[in-house]
């Protein structure tokens, strides 16, 4: 249990990227609070594996729409499905 308490610690406090002798504060969200969020607007997760090409393709087709990877594949199955 120490253990887990330890881990959880250095994860809060250590935020990738920073040195620790900066003087920066970084907004972060808990990972619960993150669930009860997504819950709330109704998402739930669902992974599956696809081929890389279309992954590549997704992706591409996101950043020329400025949207969230999510958004579009949410967007692109509604249309799928609606044929």
């Amino acid at each position: 249990m120490a253990k887990t308490d330890a881990k959880k610690l250095m994860g809060k406090t250590a935020a990738p990227g920073l040195s620790g002798f900066e003087n920066v504060e970084v907004a972060t969200v808990d990972r619960r609070e993150q669930r009860k969020r997504d819950q709330a607007m109704g998402l739930v997760p669902f992974a599956v594996k696809i081929n890389s090409d279309l992954v590549l393709q997704l992706q591409t087709l996101a950043k020329e729409r400025d949207v969230e990877l999510n958004v579009l594949v949410a967007e692109v199955l509604a249309k799928g499905l609606a044929d």
